[in-house]
């Protein structure tokens, strides 16, 4: 760098901090935007980041060993597990659906558990531990380890008796901690831990029955899980093992917190896009406050890149205060965010400072504020002393220099954020979007004052000055109508997805849910099971179909196997799926294409599929599938495509055979039961003692994990919204900052002429009236339509606002931003006219 240079930064920096002082004054809105969209920024990255450090860091823990082979309705044979030991320690457990029993007579409790048996090998990783501080292993072959949810529900203590199955149990510990229960996934109810013999002795285990069978190794330190199980399933390709590694030991929760991430990563940008225009407005607003102290630097002799440079050493300092400090809550807010979600998220991580996201989020914040800045101060540098003087700062041309630098410093958003994206397509979309919205609303407030030139004038005073300060010369209409578009916008968005997700639980799932779902029925007492409903019931009706566990192994001349990624479509093809077989055309589906066999079809094994799963494999019909079924490769032909009404609530099957191809396998069945509200306990008490084998689940306990899970993401969607909402605010604000100036000039003249405060404040109100009333519709527009993107594109749910509650949020968006605007105004009527006309 040369002297002169330097000496230019340095006589800059020296002028630049005369005028800063540690309330920012001017300068606050700068202040509050950075810090909104950096902290979000840095709060989502920074929880993203640690709890995918947390499954990465505990992966063999919370899958219960290096590697996990698992399968459904058989346990390994003798050449499998050798193979298994061959590559380490090998633990066994079996899990499934079961009803735990106790007491007796009209007292007697029901409670659907997740049955879990373990080896004395188990947990190969971490520790079993109960609430009494003890580390465990298996209970003796008559005791049992219970949930803490299960003790609560039962009002559980040491020595009391369940029942599972044919056999009772004594509980023997409340368990604290089960390592690997995240690796288990979602069940229907809390689990009971048993031996491998006590899961003998319940007698729940029969030809047919739907359980799983997990086998956990823990590798050596030098083996390799990934070719491990390229190895086994080399060596055993028609098994239907479903295969995890450490690495990937809950890929469900991965891909939660990935999507969920990235998610509210780009609802984070956007609020600090949305932000950037409040810094615009606000720089603006700063620097023509200080126009004339600009104009006499300038007269002093000061060229134009020394006044870029005071400036642009102020806006820095400021803007580094607010990315610190955004920065800094935002890493710090990490463990209250963990606090406050409580069981929703899938992991609890420790407080760790990621260094990634904040970085990540600096470089935003940087950027952004360049990127919105960069133009206010190459005018004040390009603007001559004589113009300044004369208050035409924000009137002339931009320079070209300063679209450069706008464009550079946007295009290094947009580079960073595709770059660091999980999904870039997505990304690009979401960033157009908002580029579009933004532009779709400058336009339009360009079209409302041209508008606002040609109407014919109102002959009342006040109506008529309202509409000619939509487009009197220095006018900020364009300015105000993306602001408080955006707001309105940003108020209708909010209000549709919160409302659609929630109706989408309360008003459509219990409305079509059966009461009960009944699993592991004996196929032949299929009869008897009737009966025994209908004579506690009689109006229940009974929905039975055949259930088996299997997985798709080949589709149209593919191998599953030889698959290097699934498509996020075809999830059917990620381990094993529920199979079912029919004559007729199950109840919730309609064919797409092809056609459905005849009764008592003879021929050629074939299968019918949702259209889907067909499309994202790109099938068609003729097409062979290849799937396992008890160990064993099938075959069949792609009959008819179906889609399918998922939100019955029933058993919607992706695949349905003909009766021929699957039939001979042995199975049980599975049934839905309609009740009327209240007798699900009293059609569960007279099942279990003629079947207690069966599984009878309240379909209310399912809904109610379903509701807490949905109501997470409603939560943490609405706190990021929230975010964009003030950021939205803050813009406003900064509109109304940067238009205080002509508004000033504005109300001294009229208060020369004789107006009084009051007109004024009714000048104000009509002028924002008359802005909300036409924005309005254009914010339903926009709201409305991000609103169906996000919940029906990213999120799959039925579109369901509720228009009541979205009229009434804009209604009160509408009150909002009006009353910031008189709030605003407020310094306005303050303006003494000849104190105020002495600095124009």
């Amino acid at each position: 760098m040369s002297d002169g240079v330097a000496t230019g930064w340095a006589l800059a920096w020296r002028l630049a901090r005369r005028e800063l002082d540690l309330r920012f004054r001017g300068l606050r809105l700068l202040l509050v935007c950075l810090f909104l969209g950096v902290g979000a920024l840095a709060a989502i990255g920074s929880l993203a980041q640690s709890m995918g450090r947390e499954l990465a860091a505990r992966g063999s823990t919370l899958l219960g060993g290096d590697v996990e082979f698992a399968l459904s309705q058989r346990p390994a044979n003798s050449a499998e597990i050798a193979a298994m030991r061959k590559l380490g320690q090998v633990s066994a457990t079996v899990g499934m659906p079961a009803t735990a029993v106790i007491g007796a007579g009209p007292k007697q409790q029901t409670v659907p558990v997740e049955l879990k048996s373990i080896d004395a090998a188990y947990p190969l990783y971490g520790a079993l531990t109960l609430s009494d501080g003890r580390n465990v292993r298996a209970p003796g072959p008559d005791r049992v380890w219970i949930a803490q949810a299960l003790a609560e529900r039962i009002g559980g203590r040491i020595g009391q008796t369940i029942r599972f199955g044919t056999t009772d149990f004594r509980v023997a510990g409340v368990i604290a901690d089960e390592p690997d229960r995240l690796g288990e996934g979602f069940t229907l109810g809390p689990v009971a831990i048993v031996s491998t013999d006590g899961m003998a002795r319940t007698g729940l285990i029969q030809p047919g029955s739907l359980y799983k069978t997990k086998y956990r190794i823990r590798l050596s330190a030098s083996a390799d899980p990934a070719a491990a199980v390229t190895a086994f399933r080399r060596a055993f390709p028609a098994g239907g093992w479903d295969a995890k590694t450490r690495d990937k030991a809950s890929p469900g929760a991965a891909r939660f917190i990935e999507r969920m991430g990235q998610f509210l990563l780009l609802v984070g940008l956007s609020a600090l896009v949305i932000a950037g225009i409040g810094i615009a407005n606000g720089v603006s607003s700063y620097l023509a406050a200080r126009r004339s102290s600009i104009a006499a630097l300038k007269t002093l002799g000061a060229t134009s890149a020394l006044i870029t440079r005071i400036y642009l050493l102020q806006i820095g300092a400021v803007a580094l205060a607010g990315i610190a400090a955004g920065l800094i809550v935002g890493a710090v807010s990490v463990p209250a965010i963990v606090w406050a979600a409580g069981d929703i998220l899938p992991v609890t991580p420790g407080f760790r400072v990621e260094i990634a996201p904040l970085a990540l989020a600096a470089a935003y914040g940087m950027l952004i504020a360049l990127a919105f800045t960069a133009r206010p101060l190459s005018e004040a540098g390009s603007t001559p002393a004589a113009g300044l003087l004369r208050g035409t700062f924000g009137s002339r041309p931009i320079p070209r220099r300063s679209w450069i630098g706008v464009g550079a410093a946007g295009a290094a958003v947009v580079a960073l954020a595709l770059v660091t994206a999980d999904q870039p397509m997505l990304t690009a979309w979401f960033l157009a979007a908002i580029a579009g919205v933004l532009l779709l609303l400058a336009a339009f407030g360009r079209g409302v004052q041209a508008l606002a030139t040609r109407l014919p004038r109102p002959r009342r005073p006040l109506a008529r000055l309202a509409l000619a300060a939509l487009h009197r010369p220095g006018a900020r209409t364009s300015t105000l109508v993306v602001a408080l578009g955006l707001g309105l916008t940003l108020f209708v968005l909010l209000a549709a997805i919160r409302t659609s997700i929630d109706a989408n639980i309360a008003r459509t799932v219990p409305a079509r849910a059966p009461a009960l779902f009944a699993l592991d029925i004996p196929s032949t007492r299929e009869a008897e099971f009737r009966q025994t409903v209908a004579r506690v019931v009689p109006t229940a009706t009974i929905k039975a179909i055949p259930a088996m566990r299997g997985s798709i192994i080949g589709y149209g001349g593919t191998r599953v196997a030889d698959l290097k990624t699934i498509p996020d479509e075809a999830w059917a093809l990620r381990g094993e799926r529920g199979l079912t077989y029919a004559e007729t055309l199950p109840e919730g589906s309609t064919i797409t294409a092809g056609v459905w066999w005849p009764k008592d079809y003879a021929g050629p094994p074939l299968v019918s599929m949702d259209q889907r799963l067909a499309d994202a494999l790109h099938l068609k019909i003729g097409d062979r599938l290849d799937y396992s079924l008890l160990g064993v490769e099938r075959s069949a032909r792609i009959a008819s495509f179906r889609r399918i009404d998922w939100e019955t609530m029933g058993f919607n099957y992706v695949l349905v055979f003909s009766p021929n191809a699957i039939r001979d396998a042995p199975h049980n069945l599975a049934a839905t039961i309609d009740l009327p509200p209240g007798k699900e306990g009293l059609v569960t008490r007279a099942l279990l003692p003629g079947f207690p084998s069966v599984s009878v689940i309240e379909v209310g306990g399912v809904l109610a994990q379903i509701r807490t899970i949905v109501a997470g993401m409603a939560a943490a969607i609405t706190a990021a919204a929230s975010v964009a909402i003030l950021a939205g605010i803050a813009v406003l604000v900064g509109a109304i900052a940067a238009a205080r100036e002509v508004r000033i000039y504005d109300s001294v003249i009229l208060k020369t002429l004789g107006a009084t405060r009051m007109q004024i404040l009714i000048v104000q109100l009509l002028e924002y009236a008359l802005l909300s009333a036409i924005l309005a519709a254009v914010a339903l527009v926009l709201g409305l339509s991000g609103a169906w993107y996000v919940v029906v594109r990213l999120f799959d749910f039925v579109w369901l606002p509720d228009p009541v509650a979205i009229g009434l949020t804009l209604l009160a968006g509408i009150g909002v931003t009006m009353g910031l605007g008189l709030a605003g105004g407020w310094p306005v009527l303050a303006a003494r006219p000849a104190r105020a006309l002495r600095q124009l």
